[in-house]
């Protein structure tokens, strides 16, 4: 069994979670989010904790048991980042280094000047809100979906990724660059 998944989750104040079917439904005062939960997991949803257990394996097959395993502990923390979403929210904060690269909001747009002959346009997705600030160069994103929140970071990240000469680019602002030293003329 897995340690991780053996822990049942603590539901916070203000958080309502139903199970119906093979369905979570979890609400919260930042907004409600869906899990769907495999046929090998089965859940046990008290007002104070979630509980996740794996099903009896019937045909003692290895395989087949390492993956309820795996997916055991999978879905508690799923479940556990599902009630801090909705609960609490998450924040990534992305930072820009570099001479004439910032970034602005166009609406739901957001709109990258990355030393490129245009300026990039990323559309944000429903769920997800940004704020600027510092000078256009820091990112703020936030969202009650950790996962899709980082994808979006991911992705904006992906446009211009820092490069170790000059530092140049959009990182994490608690991501470390390791610096380089350029060519060397002997």
């Amino acid at each position: 069994m897995s340690r991780v998944g053996k822990v049942p989750v603590p539901i916070m104040k203000g958080v309502k979670v139903s199970l119906t079917g093979n369905q979570l439904l979890v609400e919260g005062p930042k907004g409600k989010l869906n899990l769907l939960i495999p046929a090998a997991l089965s859940l046990s949803v008290t007002d104070k904790q979630v509980a996740v257990s794996p099903n009896n394996n019937k045909n003692g097959d290895k395989t087949a048991d390492k993956n309820v395993r795996a997916l055991h502990g999978l879905y508690r923390a799923l479940i556990q980042n599902i009630v801090k979403g909705v609960s609490e929210g998450y924040e990534k904060r992305l930072e820009i280094n570099g001479v004439g690269f910032r970034a602005k909001l166009d609406g739901k747009n957001l709109v990258l000047a990355l030393g490129y002959s245009h300026p990039i346009k990323y559309p944000l997705p429903a769920g997800i809100t940004a704020k600027i600030d510092n000078k256009d160069t820091l990112i703020i994103l936030n969202g009650i979906d950790k996962q899709l929140l980082g994808n979006v970071a991911a992705a904006i990240r992906r446009f211009y990724p820092p490069e170790p000469y000059k530092g140049k680019g959009i990182k994490y602002l608690e991501e470390v660059i390791r610096r380089k030293k350029g060519k060397r003329v002997a």
